[in-house]
């Protein structure tokens, strides 16, 4: 940040930022070494407490970007927004799976006994869930997707069924709220868009299909949608963060959002208004999805920010895998996102890869 031109660090926006790191550098530099249990809980709360105060971070570097666009090229600011959040995933990665394996070494199951047993939830370490579902991952979001449009438009409109095929049984490591983000950001831009293309016409709504293919060192999860396809004026920059004929719009509606977790759960509605109960990947979600990371802020399902899909891109990127989205006029979208089934092994052949390079 400090790198960046001196006019746009004092934007508002950017050096509330800016300070916030720099609160939580001088935070936790003092923190003494940990010796105790009853030294690493203190150092918990410092976490947790550092954690909720950067709720404020997205949606703050959002607002800022769009209004130095005139200040700086859009393609060092989009560079800019994608190191810091590539970053700030990093830290809130480090951070929530401290939290986590606390959590896990204060339960009963640590250190079972002739009263407890096993652990049940021995599928994950921490944050990361050992075995996530696509087929399962994909149902919970569309359901969500689907609440969410309903919510946004009106309760009577129609809507899209999502249809799965290809390997649905297929699993892997992964985050599950950065999974959830990913593809429940997808879904509900085809939903939208199914919705918005064929509104005013009786015709039954042509499904969102979800092709699920399995590799040995990646899954790929294709999802396909009739619903127009991508604006011409919005196109050339569907992955930027600040550049967008809509910037003014997304801008008034990210004033709306003082605080942002990049979650699905952040957006999910009411209970009374689901389609359907959860599936069986509800449980794992609400257990890995009770941090900072998740339900801890809320926003309106019909504001349009902008950033989903720029967004999802840096979690997909973050994790060794892609997304691509590609657009046919006046038909559809096809968006690809290849997930990594390496697991720690990634980090293992990159290390690989370097030494025999030297």
């Amino acid at each position: 940040m400090q790198r960046l031109p001196f006019v746009v660090v004092t934007n508002s926006h950017i050096s509330h930022v800016y300070e916030l790191y720099y609160k939580a550098f001088e935070t936790l530099r003092r923190v003494d070494e940990i010796k105790t249990v009853e030294d690493n809980d203190r150092y918990c709360n410092i976490i947790s407490t550092t954690l909720s105060e950067h709720l404020t971070v997205i949606p703050r570097l959002a607002m800022g970007v769009i209004e130095c666009q005139d200040m700086m090229a859009a393609e060092q600011l989009d560079k800019f927004m994608n190191t810091l959040l590539r970053s700030r995933i990093s830290r809130r990665v480090i951070a929530e799976q401290h939290l986590a394996l606390t959590e896990t070494f204060n339960s009963p199951w640590h250190f079972p006994d002739a009263t407890h047993q096993q652990d049940p939830n021995l599928d994950s370490v921490g944050e990361v869930f050992l075995r996530c579902n696509a087929r399962e991952v994909v149902t919970e979001c569309g359901e969500t997707a689907r609440s969410l449009t309903k919510a946004a438009y009106d309760s009577s409109c129609s809507l899209p069924n999502i249809v799965l095929e290809g390997h649905l049984e297929a699993t892997f490591p992964y985050i599950l709220t950065h999974l959830q983000y990913i593809i429940g950001e997808i879904l509900r831009n085809s939903i939208q868009a199914v919705v918005e293309h064929h509104s005013g016409t009786n015709s039954i709504l042509p499904p969102v299909e979800v092709l699920i293919c399995e590799a040995p060192q990646h899954v790929i999860i294709r999802i396909s949608d009739k619903g127009g396809g991508i604006p011409k004026d919005i196109l050339p920059d569907l992955w930027s963060f600040g550049k967008s004929p809509r910037s003014q719009t997304h801008l008034k509606n990210l004033l709306k959002v003082p605080k942002m977790a990049a979650t699905m759960q952040e957006i999910q509605p009411t209970i009374d208004t689901r389609l359907d109960k959860p599936t069986s990947a509800s449980s794992t979600s609400k257990r890995l999805s009770d941090t900072s990371l998740a339900s801890l802020t809320s926003r309106p399902p019909n504001l349009r920010l902008g950033i989903g899909l720029p967004m999802s891109r840096v979690y997909a990127e973050y994790w060794a895998g892609s997304l691509e989205i590609h657009s046919l006029e006046n038909y559809g979208c096809d968006a690809f996102l290849q997930i990594s089934k390496l697991g720690n092994k990634n980090e293992q052949l990159s290390t690989r890869a370097s030494m025999d390079a030297v």
